[in-house]
C-alpha cells in the first residue's frame, strides 16, 4: 500500500502480530474491496481527507471508514513522521459513536510505536 505522497504501514506490536492487517484479512471480499479503496484514498490525500473516507476521532487519532449494508468497518490510524500513516488496528462498529476502548487502543498503540521509534 503505497503512493508518492503517504504511506500506509501497519502497526506491529511487540510479539510480531499486525493487529490492522489481521481485521483486514478477516473482512468479507466486498468489505476488503471497500476498506482498502479508502486506505488509498487516505494515501493519496494525507491530512486533508475528511468523511466518508475518513473521520478524525481525538488527539491525532483518525478512522478510515467502510460500509457495506449495515455493516460499518473501521480501521484507526494516526499520521508518524510527515508522509507514514500507521494503520493500528480494526473493529466492526455496532454503535453510533466509535467505542473509547477502540480509540485507548489506537493511542496505547500509538506511545509503543512512538517510544520505539525514539529508541532506534
Amino acid at each position: 500500500m503505497q503512493s508518492m505522497d503517504f504511506e500506509a504501514i501497519f502497526y506491529d506490536k511487540p510479539g510480531g502480530t499486525l493487529p490492522a492487517k489481521e481485521y483486514l484479512d478477516n473482512l468479507d471480499a466486498k468489505m476488503f474491496a471497500k476498506i482498502i479503496r479508502n486506505i488509498e484514498v487516505v494515501e493519496s490525500g494525507g491530512t486533508t481527507v475528511r468523511e466518508p473516507y475518513s473521520k478524525h476521532l481525538q488527539d491525532g487519532i483518525f478512522e478510515i471508514r467502510a460500509q457495506v449494508s449495515s455493516n460499518l468497518a473501521r480501521v484507526l490510524y494516526f499520521f508518524f513522521d510527515g508522509r507514514r500513516i500507521i494503520l493500528t488496528h480494526g473493529f466492526t462498529k455496532k454503535t453510533q459513536k466509535t467505542p473509547s476502548a477502540e480509540i485507548a487502543l489506537a493511542k496505547k498503540y500509538r506511545a509503543e510505536y512512538l517510544n520505539r521509534e525514539e529508541n532506534k
